[in-house]
């Protein structure tokens, strides 16, 4: 990974989706400020430490192995150079979703019931 691994995570929210099937828009206050929370818990990280040492629970996945409605919703956003997305695991199945450029993580979607990206594993 290259040097800008070792910054923190800065976010950046122009890209955040505010309507369905993955927006941040039926957030409530509770649900809003602990995921704030939880993010604010990533900015003493590195981008190594979040997904390389946290690649079991924070990592990305290539655009081909989303779900029909996550690359659906992609495609309306016109983000043709967008090859993976990244994904932070809040609990055992809240995610939330971005595009990592360099140490920046613009993000996108919230996703409570983990949809964006189905997993076998139970619990998640």
């Amino acid at each position: 990974m290259p040097d800008w691994g070792k910054f923190k995570p800065a976010w950046q929210i122009s890209k955040l989706e505010m309507c369905d099937p993955f927006g941040w828009h039926n957030l409530d206050k509770a649900k809003l400020d602990d995921i704030r929370t939880k993010l604010s818990q990533f900015e003493s990280m590195t981008i190594i430490e979040i997904f390389v040492k946290g690649k079991h629970h924070h990592h990305s996945i290539p655009v081909e192995d989303l779900e029909a409605p996550a690359k659906k919703r992609l495609a309306e956003l016109n983000l043709p150079d967008v090859e993976e997305l990244h994904r932070l695991r809040l609990t055992g199945k809240e995610r939330v979703w971005g595009i990592l450029a360099q140490n920046v993580i613009q993000l996108l979607w919230w996703d409570p019931d983990h949809e964006v990206c189905l997993s076998d594993k139970p619990n998640t």
